[in-house]
């Protein structure tokens, strides 16, 4: 493992390389100059893709830059692919030989050996590689979307799976020809899922005085053996947050590197009131959420939600949670566990043997208030059986509807600011879109994942300025799953083997009246949907009484046998276009004053937002609606996430910025400072990469460049002269 070093980069010596004098010059201004872009990098996300392998990256307008950092003196990778494996994957592979970088644009084909071959498009650009005592570091760039629609992978809002490679050994001889590197198989290690342009920035906080933090945890809970799942409910009870603080940021509590392989989901509900039940919940361990009196619990307000291979979540500058005993004193903690072992969320541990778990949340909340009080709008289908989807199909299409009538009730007058979204589905959920129609109109999507990870769905942040949801506004989570491997009928629930479709929508300013905005399908239209008249009343089990062929035919046994494969375009209509059950409650857990009748159809859309194609998407259909489907606001949100919840950046310049950025380069370049004692080769300008020069001249520098070098060498002087005397 590397730590974290100071560059000594000012006045540091550097060997003198053999040839000309204008040569040496050069050579020693790309040195200087390929120095001054290392020490000066700021780095927006870094994340270990295993102990041996840091990864670090930024957007800036279209271009998305890169560092990857690899404890080997081989060649290493980084690439993309569609379903996690290396076949199919766009790839680049470089390594340092001898004092010469080698870097190409590779891929593998989709039904080939797995051989990485370079591509007749260059389109990633080196800008910097070395190698130190211990590790290879390349950095390097590339457009979002290179439109190389053969073999690059565009970088989109999805969820992107990042694969990568490294290996002990570097190519010889041929190094373009297939089969040149040393054991491709080897060096692939795995896949990891990330949210690449839309991810929640963790950076460290600084020491405040005013910050506190808080751990919530379960209590030797029993885990579940085999293929079980357990929700687990434990209150708590805060009374020494005597004032109003803002929750800043949340992360994991793990018990062990074991159980924390059992835990699939944390939940944090704020309960309002308090009750003599509740009181006595909070002095007890907690008990499987089934047996919670849920009659009981006004706990309908989500604090916080931590899903597997998510780090944890920081709000924007502007925004934090409320938090004070004198509004809220019950907190409930819904705890998720599944055996089900995830290689995204510890890639590096054995697999669980735990018997009991102590894992929880750890609270950061301050005094220092901002600018505005966050709150949770939870959207989608009702977890329930009404929400079928059928056995055997590639493309089926779930909606869960939050009614304009509810938000009309609910919402202030200006309405709220969605500044982030975690979208989730569970095993077989492919698509996840939260849409949003205003009377007639649909508006771009507020967010849609068109790769999702059912391991990896956390929050992400939205565009620089938060998404306005009015009075009236309809929001739709529309989710697409690919039940092709099943050949039995997937119900809405809460199991892992069940299936949801929710998107819980971070905004400001915070409301109480409507926390979850759900729907569930009407029964006439699901017994519709499977060709069912009517129903015996009070039959039980349900036994269906016309048409007269499936008359005394139990429900059940038409939900086994019924023809899917014939009926399902009539069941998908019936199911999409029929009544369903508006279901608006608010943070007290009841039903909305006005809405406990409320009948909800399919909203009648006459106009609809404009499909912006891009090179790599041209030719590929949306299989719901048979058009182009692309939009600018899913594919390149890339601001920073200090802009996130709408507020100007801070203006440039002062000792405070600079000192935070000096820790920034600190805290992001493991071995950024004290590894620079081999600088091989800079391409600062935009070579494509096949060539193996060493560092020197490249014909056609203009004269900017050349002002430039020289500047940096008469500060290369100078500080040569201060370190002398």
């Amino acid at each position: 493992m590397c730590f974290p070093q100071r560059s000594d980069s000012q006045g540091r010596r550097r060997p003198r390389p053999s040839g000309s004098g204008s040569v040496v010059c050069v050579a020693l201004f790309g040195a200087l100059l390929s120095l001054s872009l290392a020490t000066a990098a700021h780095w927006d996300h870094a994340i270990f893709l295993d102990e041996d392998y840091r990864l670090l990256w930024s957007i800036t307008g279209q271009d998305i830059t890169f560092e990857v950092q690899a404890r080997t003196h081989g060649y290493i990778g980084l690439g993309f692919s569609k379903d996690g494996t290396i076949y199919g994957a766009d790839i680049v592979i470089g390594w340092v030989d001898q004092g010469h970088v080698h870097f190409q644009d590779r891929h593998v084909k989709k039904h080939g050996d797995g051989q990485p071959l370079v591509d007749s498009s260059q389109d990633y650009v080196l800008l910097l590689g070395y190698e130190n005592q211990t590790h290879t570091v390349l950095r390097f760039k590339r457009k979002l979307d290179t439109c190389d629609v053969a073999y690059d992978v565009p970088i989109t809002n999805d969820t992107m799976r990042v694969i990568y490679m490294y290996h002990d050994k570097e190519p010889h001889g041929a190094f373009y020809t297939p089969g040149s590197l040393p054991d491709p198989a080897e060096a692939f290690k795995q896949a990891r899922s990330l949210f690449l342009t839309q991810r929640i920035n963790q950076a460290p906080l600084k020491p405040d005085a005013r910050l506190k933090t808080l751990e919530l945890l379960n209590q030797d809970v029993s885990l579940p053996q085999g293929d079980g799942t357990l929700h687990w409910c434990k209150m708590f009870k805060l009374n020494d947050i005597n004032r109003k603080h803002h929750l800043i940021r949340y992360e994991p509590v793990f018990d062990s590197s074991s159980s924390s392989s059992y835990v699939y989901h944390m939940i944090l509900h704020e309960c309002q009131g308090s009750s003599p039940e509740l009181e006595i919940m909070s002095r007890e361990n907690g008990c499987p959420c089934y047996k919670a009196d849920r009659s009981i619990l006004t706990c309908n307000s989500i604090v916080a939600a931590w899903t597997r291979g998510s780090e944890g979540f920081s709000f924007p500058n502007q925004v934090g949670y409320p938090l004070e005993s004198n509004q809220a004193r019950f907190y409930l903690m819904e705890t998720h566990y599944s055996q089900s072992v995830s290689e995204y969320a510890w890639p590096f541990q054995p697999k669980p043997k735990a018997m009991v778990d102590n894992s929880g949340l750890r609270l950061f909340y301050t005094s220092t208030l901002r600018g505005h009080d966050a709150g949770v709008l939870s959207v989608g289908m009702d977890p329930n059986w009404r929400h079928i989807i059928p056995p055997g199909q590639e493309h089926v299409v779930s909606e869960g509807h939050c009614v304009g009538e509810c938000t009309q009730r609910a919402f202030p007058r200006d309405g709220i600011h969605i500044f982030g979204v975690m979208m989730r589905t569970h095993q077989i959920g492919r698509q996840i879109k939260l849409r949003q129609i205003r009377g007639r109109e649909e508006l771009l999507p507020i967010a849609h994942d068109r790769n999702t990870d059912w391991n990896y769905q956390e929050y992400r942040r939205l565009t620089s300025a938060p998404v306005r949801v009015l009075p009236g506004d309809r929001l739709i989570a529309e989710c697409i799953y690919d039940s092709s491997g099943r050949a039995a009928i997937t119900l809405g629930g809460l199991t892992t083997r069940e299936e949801t479709c929710l998107v819980l929508a971070l905004y400001y300013p915070r409301q109480k009246e409507l926390t979850t905005c759900h729907s569930l399908p009407s029964l006439p239209t699901v017994i519709n949907s499977l060709g069912i008249n009517e129903l015996v009343p009070g039959s039980n089990p349900v036994r269906i009484a016309s048409p007269p062929e499936l008359s005394g035919m139990t429900l059940e046994t038409r939900l086994i046998s019924y023809d899917w494969r014939n009926n399902f375009r009539s069941f998908q209509y019936v199911t999409r276009r029929g009544s369903f059950k508006p279901l608006c409650w608010s943070a007290r857990n009841q039903p909305m004053p006005g809405t406990e009748n409320l009948e909800g159809f399919a909203p009648n859309i006459t106009k609809s937002y404009k499909v912006i194609r891009s090179c790599s998407f041209i030719g590929s259909t949306n299989v719901a609606s048979n058009v182009f489907y692309q939009n600018a606001r899913n594919r390149y949100v890339t601001e920073s996430d200090a802009s996130a919840d709408g507020a100007p950046p801070p203006a440039s310049g002062g000792q405070d910025q600079q000192d935070e950025e000096d820790d920034d380069v600190d805290s992001n370049n493991v071995i950024e400072g004290a590894a620079r004692s081999k600088v091989y080769r800079s391409s600062v300008t935009e070579s494509m990469g096949l060539s193996a020069a060493p560092a020197s001249c490249r014909p056609g520098a203009t004269s900017a460049n050349v002002a430039v070098a020289f500047l940096l060498f008469l500060i290369f002087l100078n500080s040569f002269r201060i370190a002398t005397t």
